[in-house]
């Protein structure tokens, strides 16, 4: 049975919730115990990140080299058999204080009523 759009957003404010708290046992109460994200690596090349201590060490990777990180102009797409977040993300560099941005398009499926996989897509803005 796939959720309706109302359930998936409560997920959802969960999920990102935990997700920037970089709070690993909330997020798991959100996602399958084999959620994969799958993103890229320092390189851009394609990784899959499964497992708790991995999740969490990906997560603190992410923050390490970019600060006062915002979500903007994000809308969920949903289909039935997944949902599609569109977002733009702007931040400063730490090392150099730039101003960074991406644009991007998150993919997520579900299994049991929780996110099973999460792939991420993004690019310079």
């Amino acid at each position: 049975m796939t959720q309706n759009a109302q359930d998936r957003d409560i997920l959802f404010k969960a999920f990102g919730r935990a997700f920037f708290k970089r709070d690993v046992e909330a997020l798991y109460e959100t996602v399958t115990p084999d959620f994969e994200w799958h993103t890229l690596d320092e390189n851009g090349a394609h990784k899959i990140v499964t497992g708790k201590p991995e999740i969490g060490a990906q997560l603190v990777r992410k923050s390490d080299k970019l600060e006062n990180i915002r979500f903007e102009d994000v809308v969920y797409h949903h289909t039935p058999e997944a949902t599609f977040m569109t977002f733009r993300i702007t931040a400063t560099d730490k090392a150099t204080g730039q101003p960074h941005s991406e644009a991007g398009i998150e993919r997520y499926t579900f299994r049991d009523g929780k996110i099973a996989v999460k792939d991420v897509y993004r690019k310079p803005a």
